[in-house]
């Protein structure tokens, strides 16, 4: 009888450690959207600029638009190209939102090696240190996921080192502090 609830704990600490990660990531990431506001296209890009087919340039123009010319093929009756509405006030939301993820990647990193941290040296009972260290790298993922396709390569490979070298240097410290400290106790 001991064996089956030897077992069944490890099973619940699995469930216990991914529900912790779910709920971490979720306090992180709304609490981030709840004091810090992400750009709105539509407060950019009205969603009905104009209900009128533009057919020329100039008139596309005076709507403050972008006229773009077909590259293949032209229909024989009627315009060259077609009236990108959405090509200023698009530009003008998109950089915007370039200054946001960049922002959001800057509070989530630390944020992430935090919970990496925490996760692994305060917490003794290892479901709890477990999911905590989940929710931190659910964390740097989302972080990461948000601004990753306006860095650059090489932006993306420094931070790729950067953070690898510390996660390495976090699991050996913590592994030999606990060990040192007894915290880590296998039965």
């Amino acid at each position: 009888m001991a064996k089956k609830e030897h077992s069944f704990s490890w099973i619940k600490n699995i469930i216990f450690a991914i529900a912790i990660i779910v709920l971490t990531s979720f306090v992180v990431i709304y609490g981030i959207q709840a004091f810090y506001d992400r750009p709105e296209y539509n407060n950019y890009c009205p969603e009905i600029r104009s209900a009128e087919y533009v057919n020329s340039s100039a008139r596309c123009e005076q709507l403050n638009g972008r006229w773009n010319t077909f590259d293949g093929p032209k229909p024989v009756d009627g315009p060259n190209g077609y009236c990108d509405l959405d090509y200023y006030c698009r530009q003008d939301y998109e950089a915007v939102n370039k200054i946001y993820s960049r922002n959001l990647f800057i509070i989530t990193v630390p944020i992430g090696i935090i919970l990496l941290l925490v996760g692994g040296a305060l917490f003794s009972l290892e479901a709890v240190g477990a999911g905590i260290m989940g929710g931190g790298v659910v964390t740097l993922i989302y972080g990461a996921g948000n601004y990753w396709p306006d860095a650059t390569d090489i932006f993306r490979f420094i931070i790729s080192l950067v953070g690898l070298v510390i996660v390495i240097f976090l699991a050996y410290w913590l592994n030999k502090e606990l060990k040192r400290k007894r915290f880590w106790k296998r039965k």
